[in-house]
């Protein structure tokens, strides 16, 4: 690493970033999706597991879809977003194991082991989302993370026959600031860190 990121990087990442509910109407490109995705792939996960699933919704007849999944206060945020994503946890990622951790039998640490795999995937694949937090910002956009949504109910409609369940929904897109309320307070150092 050659040093810390510049303020400026720091402020688009974190100090000055905020979570959106409103949008402007420039879109979302694919190759701006794809890049994120390139990202976020990166972000380091246990044994390299890569549990997470992520589907883009844009177009309209996917966000007919999605809007009722969502808790009534989120579904006009996502009905306005250019692009929302389906955060998924793959139940079944440690198939992939010998492909992604190929030096050790990382498979058996999981199969038939429900516990593990639950756990895993789901620690590892919130993981993969707070890195596409702060890929998309890196890459300009503004996210709006959201739980308030059907878990079954997405899990049917978009993952159907697979071994993904849903972890969260994030709007992407440029945000309209016109609409964001003053930043709510955090925690100081010693409010929820120590040092040992």
């Amino acid at each position: 690493m050659s040093g810390p990121l510049s303020d400026a990087a720091l402020d688009q990442i974190f100090r000055t970033a905020r979570t959106h509910s409103r949008w402007t109407d420039e879109p979302v490109s694919d190759t701006t999706l794809r890049a994120l995705a390139d990202l976020v792939k990166l972000g380091p996960t246990s044994a390299n597991c890569s549990p997470a699933r992520l589907v883009f919704v844009r177009s309209a007849e996917g966000k007919a879809r999605l809007v009722p999944l969502m808790a009534e206060g989120n579904r006009a945020k996502v009905n306005a977003a250019p692009a929302t994503v389906i955060v998924g946890s793959d139940q079944e990622f440690y198939e992939q194991l010998p492909r992604l951790f190929p030096h050790t039998d990382a498979r058996s640490w999981f199969a038939g082991k429900p516990k593990a795999i639950a756990d895993t995937a789901f620690r590892n694949s919130s993981l993969q989302g707070a890195y596409l937090i702060i890929a998309a910002r890196a890459l300009g956009l503004d996210t709006g993370p959201m739980s308030g949504f059907d878990n079954d109910g997405i899990d049917a409609e978009f993952f159907a026959g697979t071994s993904i369940k849903s972890n969260f929904v994030c709007s992407l897109g440029h945000g309209d600031p016109s609409a964001l309320r003053p930043r709510a307070p955090r925690f100081d150092f010693a409010d929820f860190c120590s040092i040992l």
